[in-house]
């Protein structure tokens, strides 16, 4: 009993430490726009006359540029990402969104002025990349400018030598309207709260390179020279698309999409409860220890939190207890096999680690290849997949098996095999009495007699699938059409009548109006607006309307990139994902696996044709979700399907084939019921409580898990035995490779000591 309550007690802390880790992390992590407001821009760099080609210094040097500026701005933990010879720029939390984008365009500007703020020279007579660390004869950090015009830097420097104030003032970007000497002298130099960078007493006319001397750090040297330099690189920024969102939005956003996660986490540990007893309480410990490690582990990486990743996140529960699902129902194998409760767990463990593993790797595949072609949001999204993946093995595998196997050897659960997993005592059969097992499911249903019919509906539903795409095609989001979306948030009514003719005043022509649940509207127009017109559009429908106003803009040129960037992701994961069942099974199998898949996403696809849902960026992500999903479930088919296969030994005919698939089916329907119904829980909860913008996204995922565990089902094990079918009547039938099991570590016994 001192035991029993220690363990307890133990586990209790464990659930209470989770959530003391969680909310502060949850209320220190950093927010992405859609959750807190803000503004995003992507731009494209060019040379200063459109025709050189834009080098890496230029690239970095920009990059160092903004930096610069948006220290100006106050924005705190901004995200600065460079993508090839582009910028993008995430300022969470920015209220005007016109101010961040006027001073983030700007080109790169650096002047030399007098004290009373007279312009002297520009970056012209400097050469480019003008400034370098050095060190004086001291050996003290200096700055060197190497001068391009020589002649003209003697004649300036010695005017400024005659003055009675004789120092010239180095600036970025001088705003004569706002900048002046006077105001920022004191904290010239500063280099994070002031535009004046530096400045020097002249005492004679240079016609040579100069050094800046002063008490300078190391570090502020560096910091200097980045700054003269960024400020004399012949660059300029050329917008190609911008999102704004503003806070309300993003408040209201969070508020729903953290509803939904915290009624699907406690749906889904009622059912775990329920389903398996006192192991569904320690799946539900889990959850919550999974939950808080993911956010605490997200946040120690600086990762910014938006609604897609924590959709991952929430849908990543779901994954993470199919883990245990798949150990569970090893478990209950082995019991109604006569096995008791201790020797039910361990050989569970054993049978269940393998396809664990093979399952979590394939979703892996997805999730790299994600982060490695998806943009801005999409990549939290495979961040926080990837993260949850490795957090599923670490918590859901091994800790909840560790303290399982922790309280089974209390000996509280000994012949309690219903409260331990929700296995009845009369099922399980006295193998000392010669009993043998009694309980099977689904012991009529016969999925390979009808699977001729199966193929053949496939088939059909392809099709149809082919003919919708060619007929209808997609209902393409700007993200892939390209032009500009407008978001309304107003307490008057907005009609589409009336915003087609607020759109035909401002010069555009608008291709859809949507009121949204949350009484939001949605304006989508053809055209990629620039920044002025962007503006321009916003100021108009807040003095129209007094509304919160939100405008994104996709240009060609990002439409393009986001396309190639879908292409290049679904051609990889595919390829990825047959090479590892090929390698891990056998190529009949990688073919099947393959199938199977393309026609998930046919479906999938097929249905947002002919609903007209919209296709945005976020699709893919769902769509390779769905992939990493139904691969899992297909892998859990086959594995189920080769160890029968070991069993049986080699196979001359066909109709042994049929037995095992049938029999694989059988066994492994219950685990694809609760998987599908537990990893949907949370989908259907984002779709009905959380936040319109992953809206699509969820759909996509709610038919495509539903679609996939129908076709690993009904099209991939049925394919498989149509092609080993074959391999027989051609007598290329291969030995079934053995299968990677990774044994726990148990007590050694030995003779008269401990046995």
């Amino acid at each position: 009993m001192k035991k029993l309550i220690t363990r307890i007690l133990f586990t209790i802390i464990i659930v209470a430490a989770s959530f003391v880790l969680l909310f502060p992390t949850l209320q220190n992590i950093k927010l992405g726009l859609d959750l807190q407001g803000g503004f995003e821009v992507l731009y494209q760099i060019e040379s200063i006359n459109g025709k050189d080609k834009v080098t890496n210094d230029m690239v970095d040097s920009t990059y160092k540029t903004l930096v610069k500026r948006i220290d100006v701005l106050g924005v705190l933990e901004p995200t600065i990402n460079i993508e090839g010879d582009k910028i993008r720029v995430q300022l969470a939390g920015v209220d005007n969104a016109d101010d961040a984008r006027n001073v983030l365009s700007q080109t790169a500007s650096l002047t030399f002025r007098d004290t009373k703020d007279n312009l002297l020279m520009t970056s012209d007579v400097l050469r480019s990349g003008a400034a370098k660390v050095s060190a004086d004869e001291k050996g003290s950090p200096v700055v060197s400018l190497s001068v391009k015009d020589k002649d003209e830097f003697y004649k300036i420097t010695k005017r400024v030598s005659g003055m009675e104030d004789n120092r010239i003032v180095i600036w970025l970007d001088y705003d004569e309207k706002e900048d002046s000497f006077a105001k920022e002298g004191n904290k010239c130099g500063s280099l994070t709260d002031s535009k004046c960078l530096s400045v020097a007493t002249v005492s004679q006319g240079f016609s040579s390179d100069v050094i800046i001397e002063g008490n300078f750090e190391q570090e502020e040297v560096q910091n200097l020279v980045d700054l003269i330099n960024s400020g004399s690189m012949p660059t300029k920024l050329v917008e190609i698309s911008s999102k704004s969102v503003g806070a309300s939005f993003g408040e209201n956003s969070l508020e729903m999409t953290v509803t939904a996660g915290v009624v699907a986490i406690i749906l889904i540990c009622l059912f775990l409860v329920v389903l398996y007893r006192f192991a569904g309480l320690i799946a539900s410990v889990g959850i919550v220890v999974y939950s808080a490690l993911t956010f605490f582990i997200f946040w120690l990486i600086g990762g910014t939190l938006t609604l897609p990743g924590i959709a991952a996140m929430i849908i990543g529960i779901g994954m993470a207890v199919d883990s245990n699902v798949i150990n569970f129902a090893r478990i209950k194998d082995e019991l109604y096999e006569g096995r008791g409760v201790k020797s039910a767990l361990k050989n569970g463990n054993q049978n269940s680690i393998g396809t664990i593993l093979d399952a979590n790797i394939t979703t892996l595949i997805t999730a790299i290849i994600l982060f490695i072609f998806g943009q801005s949001s999409v990549k939290g999204f495979a961040t926080l997949l990837i993260i949850s993946i490795f957090v599923t093995m670490i918590i859901m595998v091994f800790f909840t098996r560790w303290l399982m196997r922790w309280f089974v050897e209390t000996g509280l659960f000994d012949g309690k095999p219903g409260l331990f997993i929700g296995v009845k005592s009369k099922d399980i059969p006295d193998v000392n009495h010669k009993e043998k097992r009694t309980k099977y499911f689904y012991k009529n249903l016969d999925f390979v007699k009808n699977r001729k019919v199966f193929m053949i509906i496939a088939v059909v539903i392809s099709v149809a699938g082919i003919f919708s795409l060619v007929k209808m095609g997609l209902n393409l989001g700007i993200d892939f059409k390209g032009g500009t979306a407008i978001t309304l948030q107003t307490d008057k009514n907005v009609t589409e009548k009336m915003a087609k003719k607020d759109i035909d005043e401002l010069g555009y022509s608008m291709y859809d109006f949507s009121k949204e649940t949350d009484g939001t509207y949605s304006i989508k127009i053809n055209e990629s607006l620039s920044k002025d017109k962007a503006m321009k559009t916003e100021d108009y429908f807040v003095d129209k309307y007094d509304a919160s106003t939100d405008v994104g803009v996709i240009s060609n040129t990002v439409k393009a990139e986001l396309i190639k960037n879908a292409i290049l992701s679904l051609i990889f994961a595919a390829i990825a994902i047959i090479l590892y069942v090929s390698f891990r099974f056998k190529f009949s199998y990688g073919v099947s696996c393959i199938v199977s898949l393309l026609l998930n996403v046919l479906i999938t696809v097929s249905l947002f044709s002919i609903l007209r849902l919209e296709v945005s960026s976020i699709f893919i992500a769902a769509i390779l979700s769905i992939i990493g999903y139904a691969v899992n479930d297909i892998i859990i088919t086959f594995d189920r399907i080769r160890e029968n296969v070991k069993k049986k030994g080699k196979i001359t005919e066909s109709s042994s084939l049929n037995g095992i698939v049938n029999n694989s089916l059988r066994e492994i329907l219950n685990r694809s019921i609760v998987t599908t119904i537990t990893t949907l829980i949370p989908v259907v909860c984002l779709i009905f409580l959380g936040a319109h913008d992953i809206f699509e996204f969820n759909i996509a995922l709610l038919f495509g898990l539903v679609i996939g565990t129908l076709c690993s089902i009904f099209v991939a094990s049925q394919l498989w035995l149509e092609i080993e079918k074959k391999n027989i009547k051609e007598g290329k039938v291969k030995k079934e490779k053995k299968k990677i099991v990774v044994d726990e570590i148990d007590e050694l016994s030995i003779k008269g000591i401990n046995s």
